[in-house]
């Protein structure tokens, strides 16, 4: 026993020493090159937990703009998830990389999101990327989700008669995703069921909150949770799947009906289809992105909508010219959506100052200079959209809520950076537009509301979100006359 203890101590002291020694080895043959400034932080851990923390405490800008102030506005250095990392900063940081796609830099993701997407392994991420770009243009083009906004506005009706009609009291969040998520079931799996829908709520959540995280995987920890959440939804997946190639089969299913009818139906160059564990990795993935992030930019509307009653008004007159244009139970259309201008700058500057994507990485294909410092190959690289969004260089006086930023032609390319940019653009940046926009013109014709906690904090992991989840006092518009009433204070 004791001898086993003692081999098992020198195997690890071994292994430490190694893993130093190689460290060190790449520390001094990388300080030969002029790389940009900044520090690594712990060995392995690097400043993950720094960089994690000020997302926790609720200003995810802290770390980016402390080592732009120390270091570099253009570049600097880090360690993040147990990588040397550059961080480009600003516009031209920006165009640099989404410019050089495929070219000097390439998509990565952290270990976490490869174990959480096993069927990812198989190939490399710039043939997944390759592979979904294929895929989804057919169904998240605009042209192709002005078919949908019927469904989405249908969606929303059911949403707030459950969830938000009759009650004082709702809390934001929980049932954003709620509505959130039953759009894309309902746009990407035909699901209805709301008892099934619910199955997959807790689980998601534990999915979205332990992707990007320390791959640790012990029990309790968040990525442990999530990759158990992902087997759960997985198994789900697998039989609706199935239950889909038998209908598809015997002709109760269409190729075209959603997107997993055309996952199931499309062949590639050698005549082959996706495996089932592949779709039910790429739906899983689409499910994510088409819920956290958009129920997450949802919900911050609500918040600002809240707090500055003015911008309130401004949405509800311009929603309640649409509504009165309707006849009884018409659905929204694409006409009414292109009416929604102001409406969009709102959601807009919102996606400003709380981006639901923070930002992303990519990896060095090849050694490059950048901004006079050399980033060698096999380095990994973030942008960070506070970088431009929080900077007053490229928004002035950029704490002030001002939708008046994206009038006319905008901002300045590069600067306003939600859905990314370049060849890596978010696919679904007009589906989240569309989702968005229903949910506005839904929730002002039935509502007004006040905060119950008045100076919620933001945390964000990974996403930006309420620290309690935006609880809400609801004020209905429920009698004509009290419609009336605020028509003419307008």
């Amino acid at each position: 026993m004791e001898l086993s203890f003692l081999y098992v101590l020198i195997t690890f002291i071994s292994f430490i020493f190694v893993s130093l020694q190689i460290l060190f080895c790449k520390e001094k043959s990388a300080s030969t090159l002029s790389l940009p400034p900044g520090r690594t932080g712990w060995p392995i851990l690097g400043e993950t937990l720094e960089f994690l923390s000020t997302g926790w405490k609720g200003h995810p800008e802290k770390f980016l703009f402390d080592r732009m102030i120390k270091y570099s506005t253009e570049c600097f250095k880090t360690s993040i998830l147990g990588q040397p990392m550059a961080v480009l900063c600003g516009p031209l940081g920006n165009k640099f990389l989404f410019s050089n796609e495929n070219k000097l830099v390439t998509a990565w993701w952290p270990d976490s999101v490869n174990k959480v997407f096993p069927s990812s392994l198989q190939t490399n991420a710039k043939e997944e990327a390759k592979k979904m770009r294929k895929l989804l243009p057919q169904f998240l083009k605009p042209e192709a989700l002005q078919r949908y906004i019927g469904i989405m506005d249908a969606v929303a009706q059911s949403h707030f008669t459950s969830g938000w009609e009759h009650k004082d009291e709702i809390c934001v969040f929980p049932l954003a995703k709620t509505y959130t998520f039953w759009v894309a079931c309902r746009l990407f799996l035909s699901i209805e069921d709301p008892s099934l829908i619910a199955r997959f709520a807790d689980p998601f959540e534990l999915l979205a909150s332990g992707i990007i995280s320390i791959p640790v995987d012990f029990p309790g920890t968040p990525f442990n949770k999530a990759i158990k959440a992902a087997k759960f939804i997985r198994k789900e997946l697998m039989v609706i799947i199935k239950q889909r190639k038998l209908d598809l089969a015997m002709q109760k299913a269409t190729p075209t009906q959603d997107i997993l009818s055309h996952m199931l139906s499309v062949v590639d160059e050698n005549g082959g289809h996706l495996s089932e564990l592949d779709v039910a990795d790429k739906i899983l993935g689409l499910l994510i992105g088409g819920h956290d992030t958009t129920s997450a930019a949802i919900t911050f509307i609500v918040k600002y909508l809240a707090e500055l009653p003015h911008i309130y008004d401004a949405v509800y007159r311009e929603q309640m010219e649409i509504a009165k244009s309707k006849a009884p139970g018409e659905l929204l259309n694409w006409e009414d959506i292109q009416k929604m201008k102001y409406s969009w700058n709102v959601a807009c500057e919102v996606l400003r100052l709380a981006p639901p994507l923070q930002g992303a990485f990519r990896e060095a294909i090849t050694e490059f200079m950048y901004a006079g410092f050399t980033i060698p190959k096999g380095w990994k690289l973030y942008w960070n959209a506070n970088s431009t969004h929080r900077n007053p260089q490229c928004f002035p006086n950029p704490e002030k809520f001002d939708p008046s930023r994206f009038e006319g032609n905008g901002p300045a390319p590069y600067t306003f950076v939600p859905f990314g940019g370049g060849p890596r653009t978010c696919p679904g940046k007009e589906y989240a537009r569309l989702e968005i926009l229903v949910f506005m013109h839904n929730v002002v014709k039935r509502f007004r509301w006040e905060k119950l906690i008045p100076h919620e904090q933001m945390v964000v992991n990974p996403m930006p979100i309420p620290e309690k989840g935006l609880p809400i006092h609801l004020i209905p518009y429920e009698t004509k006359w009290r419609k009336e009433e605020y028509n003419d204070r307008l």
